[in-house]
C-alpha cells in the first residue's frame, strides 16, 4: 500500500468505523442502477475507483464484505450499514468507492451510467451522462 504518500482524497462511514485514503488517481463518478445495487445503496451506486494499492484503511474495526455472487463482493460499515466498496475478481486491479463516502470537494463528476434499462421509475436521471441499457 501507498500509506507514504499524501492522501489524494479521503472517506469514511457515517460512524468512523471505517476511514480510508485515497494516494493515488480516482476514475470520474459511474452510476450504477442495477437491481443489486439499487437495493443496497438504497438508490443506485455512484461510484469513483482506485488502484487498491492506492486505498489505505485508516479505521477498519466494523468494515464487513457481503458476497452476493461467486467473486463479487460489496464492502459496508457493520455497525452503521453505509455501503462503501465493491470489488469483483474481475478486476482486480480496481476498487470501487462509494462517492457519497468521500470528504469533499473531491473534484470528480458523473460521467457514465449503466444498467439504465433497470433504474428506478421514481428518479429522473442527469442530462449529459454518457447512458447504457446493461453493463458493457
Amino acid at each position: 500500500m501507498s500509506g507514504s504518500l499524501p492522501p489524494r482524497a479521503r472517506g469514511r462511514c457515517d460512524c468512523g468505523g471505517v476511514g480510508y485514503d485515497v494516494t493515488g488517481p480516482l476514475r470520474d463518478v459511474w452510476d450504477c442502477h442495477c437491481p443489486r445495487c439499487r437495493r443496497i445503496t438504497g438508490h443506485h451506486m455512484a461510484a469513483t475507483a482506485a488502484a487498491p494499492a492506492d486505498v489505505v484503511l485508516t479505521a477498519d474495526g466494523t468494515l464487513r464484505w457481503y458476497e452476493p455472487a461467486p467473486g463479487v463482493e460489496y464492502g459496508f460499515c457493520g455497525t452503521c450499514g453505509s455501503t462503501l466498496f465493491w470489488r469483483t475478481a474481475r478486476q482486480p486491479d480496481k476498487l470501487v468507492i462509494a462517492a457519497g463516502t468521500l470528504d469533499g470537494p473531491t473534484g470528480l463528476r458523473t460521467t457514465k451510467a449503466w444498467w439504465c434499462a433497470e433504474a428506478g421509475d421514481y428518479y429522473e436521471r442527469p442530462a449529459g451522462v454518457v447512458e447504457h441499457d446493461h453493463e458493457g
